[in-house]
């Protein structure tokens, strides 16, 4: 039975992408804010088709730290799920991603024209300092960046390597880190087919103050966002 209902969601899923997709290209001559609105709208249908197919609720809990001015959120990431769930809440968020989703057809151009930030994980020194260079460029427009700590999906319950393109941007930065703790992955598969019925929990949790040392910066951010997670996984 779970396996149809995903192959089911899978289905309508793509139908929604391809809708939307096609459907909202004179949208590319909007300002930002509207294809930012579009991104919400699209988000919001794959948890409706979550909840219709796949019996999955999707729920935010701590709205009271979902910020909406310059900051740094920083998600747990286990399944595709963890990308779309920010449209929804963040009012103008540019995501951190590497340069092969931006060959996505449609998607890409949606992506470019909101200015998310593209990273050639190849280039390593320069393409650090180029995330460095764009974030800033966003905080200055008063936007979310979102960058994925881990750097790839992970296993729940198991606490991946964080990354040090989130350290480095910390350092240079002036505004604050809001951790995000989730359980997606118990309901998503990180493969993104096979899907459980039950709750998805997104945790905006209390933000890091700007200002601390890397090793304690570093220490604080995987403590509160592992501990979150793990504390979802009763659920």
């Amino acid at each position: 039975m779970f396996a149809i209902r995903s192959f089911a969601f899978s289905v309508l899923c793509y139908i929604w992408f391809v809708l939307v997709a096609v459907g909202c290209t004179p949208l590319l001559l909007a300002p930002d804010r509207v294809i930012q609105g579009m991104f919400r709208v699209w988000a919001q249908g794959i948890n409706i088709l979550l909840r219709v197919c796949c019996n999955i609720r999707v729920e935010v809990r701590g709205r009271q730290f979902i910020p909406t001015g310059a900051a740094l959120v920083a998600p747990k990431h286990q399944s595709m799920l963890d990308v779309f769930a920010q449209f929804v809440w963040l009012p103008q968020s540019s995501f951190v991603t590497k340069k092969e989703i931006m060959w996505i057809p449609f998607f890409s151009w949606y992506a470019k024209r909101v200015r998310m930030i593209e990273v050639d994980r190849q280039a390593h020194a320069s393409a650090l300092r180029k995330l460095i260079k764009d974030a800033k460029e966003r905080f200055s427009e008063g936007r979310q960046v979102v960058i994925f700590p881990e750097g790839t999906r992970g296993v729940p319950g198991v606490a991946g390597e964080y990354k040090p393109g989130i350290a480095a941007l910390y350092r240079e930065i002036d505004v604050p880190v809001i951790p995000v703790a989730t359980n997606s992955g118990v309901h998503v598969s990180p493969s993104g087919f096979f899907r459980k019925p039950g709750l998805i929990v997104f945790e905006y949790l209390e933000p890091i103050p700007p200002g601390l040392k890397r090793a304690e910066f570093m220490r604080i951010l995987e403590e509160r966002i592992e501990t979150g997670s793990m504390a979802l996984l009763q659920l």
